[in-house]
């Protein structure tokens, strides 16, 4: 037991250490003239009540059984989370409000029911948070090929759409004078291709979803298993080629 409870001090007091490594490292960055990519947080209404009050199974169970409800939901919680979003942001410093999309893919509804149950409130949340002067950063999980047509819908100017698997060709012409663009690097790619393959790759996006400006290369999702090659490989190329 006594052991175990040593560990633990150990772990948070290296918890600690990492953490002011880190604030020190993003101080420098800002000072620099680097503005950090994070700030506030918050949730979309539908992925608010499917991830924490209804799950999944249970908030697929509402669209069919009580619709009415479930939109009356998402309706009232939808000036709470932009609260939580912008108090978020101020209390950090930064005007960015990243917006994680869990259940809107492609592969999770219907383009039918996206419009009608996903759509609205997150649209209803990205021109609340655009009055107030910050920036929504929405993070698209999976594919949204689909919603595509849908999601230009907004503010020309105000947002970035951070995509994982979505057409990034397609996205560029969806949405290239409407919102700035991110993502796409495959994570199987950084973390099992070669340094070659990930340069390859990276030309691609920066001569479609990079034409005329207006793109972020980065990962399409987390990159803690990449291989550094990889990684100092995407940025490496991006500064030498990726210029206008």
């Amino acid at each position: 037991m006594k052991e175990a409870l040593e560990s633990l001090i150990a772990a948070g007091e290296e918890a600690v250490r990492w953490r002011k490594a880190v604030s020190e490292c993003n101080r420098q960055l800002t000072e620099g003239g680097y503005p950090l990519i994070s700030g506030g947080s918050t949730l979309s209404p539908y992925d608010a009540i499917a991830d924490t009050f209804r799950g999944t199974r249970g908030v697929v169970n509402d669209i069919y059984r009580r619709p009415d409800k479930l939109l009356e939901a998402m309706d009232r919680m939808t000036s709470m989370l932009v609260e939580l979003g912008a108090e978020s942001a101020r209390v950090i410093g930064r005007p960015l409000i990243f917006i994680p999309l869990h259940k809107g893919a492609d592969a999770f509804m219907s383009d039918a029911h996206f419009k009608k149950f996903y759509w609205p409130s997150l649209k209803k949340m990205i021109e609340m948070f655009v009055d107030q002067g910050l920036v929504p950063f929405l993070f698209a999980e999976g594919g949204y090929n689909s919603r595509l047509d849908i999601i230009g819908d907004i503010p020309v100017g105000k947002t970035i759409w951070h995509f994982d698997q979505t057409d990034m060709a397609r996205a560029k012409d969806a949405l290239g004078g409407i919102a700035c663009i991110a993502g796409n690097v495959p994570v199987s790619l950084l973390n099992t291709g070669t340094p070659a393959e990930v340069e390859a790759y990276c030309k691609t996006l920066i001569d479609t979803a990079g034409k005329g400006g207006g793109y972020i290369m980065t990962s399409g999702g987390v990159i803690d298993k990449a291989r550094p090659e990889n990684v100092r490989t995407m940025m490496q190329f991006t500064k030498q080629y990726g210029r206008y």
